[in-house]
């Protein structure tokens, strides 16, 4: 008989911490840098990346150290998932949380890290470092609302 993965048989919350990190996919859209409009709520994501984020690799450059360099870096746990309307609808977190299954195109599902840029859900190769620009709030000339579609979550 088949042992189920662990993202199917634990909460996100039961989860060990190399089982928690392992559900990252590597897509980068979470280290993009966003705009919230105040009064409508509206998230407008941007194809600026973190300076903290490495655009090839879609990984973060200091990660177990990123809150030192960037302060409002959000730490995602399991317990605030729902407060970050932001997280990519193709996000394992977000779909374990909501109760879907992982993506066919997942490292998990496939055994290849690659294989989140192979379906093109990733960023690789389509952001600039917020370091290059003089202003942070350059990054609007940069808005991408595309990337709050469909990324291939099915």
């Amino acid at each position: 008989m088949a042992t189920k993965p662990f993202w199917e048989t634990k909460t996100l919350a039961q989860m060990d911490v190399t089982e928690w990190e392992s559900l990252c996919d590597g897509c980068g859209l979470c280290c993009l840098i966003r705009f919230e409009d105040e009064l409508t709520g509206t998230i407008t994501p941007t194809r600026v990346a973190c300076r903290l984020f490495d655009a090839n690799g879609c990984r973060c450059t200091s990660y177990g150290d990123r809150r030192r360099h960037v302060p409002d870096c959000i730490k995602l746990t399991p317990h605030n998932i729902d407060s970050l309307p932001w997280m990519p609808m193709s996000c394992a977190y977000r779909r374990l949380h909501e109760n879907k299954p992982l993506p066919h195109w997942h490292p998990l599902v496939t055994g290849d890290p690659d294989s989140v840029h192979a379906a093109g859900i990733s960023v690789r190769g389509q952001t600039i470092s917020e370091a290059s620009l003089d202003d942070p709030d350059d990054a609007l000339a940069f808005a991408a609302p595309d990337l709050l579609l469909d990324r291939g979550e099915g």
